[in-house]
């Protein structure tokens, strides 16, 4: 699988709110989520209701953007990831491995009843200021259709 590089990974786990931006019928919203990440399927987990208008956009329309920030006044430490995914329900095996990775980051949503949701990472663009000034690290999940080798 093709994974990102180790930074974008590290910034991932060591932060926990995103901002997930979505859209339907030409009317965009975003929402702030506590999530986890899952480097195995380099996918972002959160809990949020049906009835939330993010979740209720993202049942019209499933390609969702996002973004992880630091937030300095800094300027050489500047650093955020700005994200393009897919989102799904959370079902099956992928449930019990979502649920899993959220809960042993926040423990206390054993206590809420919501639904899990996961946002499959298709591109992720992150700016590092700490490698020089507006450094970008690029990844792009690999869609193409790769036949059964034979």
């Amino acid at each position: 699988m093709n994974l990102p590089e180790k930074r974008i990974v590290d910034f991932l786990q060591e932060h926990h709110v995103l901002t997930l931006a979505t859209s339907f019928e030409e009317e965009p919203w975003c929402a702030n989520c506590f999530y986890a990440y899952m480097p195995e399927e380099n996918s972002l987990v959160f809990t949020s209701d049906m009835d939330t208008r993010h979740i209720q956009q993202a049942s019209h329309n499933i390609f969702v953007a996002g973004s992880v920030v630091l937030e300095t006044s800094i300027i050489g430490k500047i650093q955020g990831i700005q994200f393009q995914g897919i989102i799904s329900q959370a079902t099956g095996d992928l449930h019990s491995k979502a649920e899993r990775t959220y809960l042993k980051r926040f423990p206390v949503a054993m206590l809420m009843e919501t639904t899990l949701w996961v946002v499959d990472l298709t591109y992720i663009k992150m700016t590092d200021n700490r490698l020089g000034f507006g450094k970008k690290l690029i990844w792009k999940k690999d869609l193409l259709f790769h036949p059964a080798a034979k």
